[in-house]
């Protein structure tokens, strides 16, 4: 199941800020969550500790269930390459990650709720699954019908976009659209998380 409760604690679990809005409160808590946040020492945290926590990291920054989380796995060791990358590739490559890069949303949770409310469509056409794949050459836009909503109005004065552009993306946010223009390379992708830990915790 996806985690439905307050997304902050996520990132206090986690040890890093998983979004934009995480930044501030865990500047001000930067410990884990609950009555003995305080008392937690991460660095105590044994091989399997570590490893299941880099695997839950990905898994929330990306707000993906644990079965959507093993069939990218299992697709991801299907391909050529670095497992732990071609996972993070494929990741990434969903159609809600690319609309929070993109800066037409504020976070992956409301970028997953703009899809799967109709607002957004894939050279036209109205795509309403955030786990759709976008593939190079692609473009993703808001519809007609939604471009006057308050979040996107906001989205066209570039509220929510990154100081940089993901350079696997060509945007035009006052038009409120996107290309993929190429895979995203590992390298390119800003994700906080040791995907190598990852692949250990599967391959175990």
């Amino acid at each position: 199941m996806r985690y439905t409760g307050p997304k902050v604690r996520l990132s206090r679990r986690a040890g890093v800020p998983l979004t934009r809005k995480a930044v501030r409160y865990f500047e001000q808590r930067p410990y884990p969550p609950g009555e003995h946040g305080r008392k937690t020492n991460r660095r105590n945290t044994g091989d399997y500790g570590l490893r299941l926590m880099e695997k839950q990291k990905l898994r929330w920054y990306y707000d993906v269930s644990e079965r959507q989380l093993r069939r990218y796995w299992d697709l991801a060791v299907r391909k050529p390459g670095a497992s732990g990358a071609e996972l993070v590739t494929l990741l990434e490559s969903r159609l809600a990650s690319l609309v929070l890069r993109a800066g037409l949303a504020p976070s992956i949770y409301a970028a997953r709720q703009y899809i799967s409310h109709g607002h957004i469509a894939v050279d036209g056409r109205k795509v309403d699954i955030p786990s759709y794949l976008v593939k190079p050459g692609q473009t993703v836009s808001v519809r007609e019908r939604s471009r006057r909503m308050q979040p996107f109005v906001a989205a066209a004065e570039g509220v929510h976009a990154d100081e940089r552009t993901a350079p696997y993306l060509s945007v035009d946010l006052p038009e409120l659209r996107f290309t993929l223009t190429h895979r995203p390379e590992r390298e390119q992708i800003a994700v906080p998380v040791d995907e190598q830990l990852v692949v250990e915790f599967y391959s175990r």
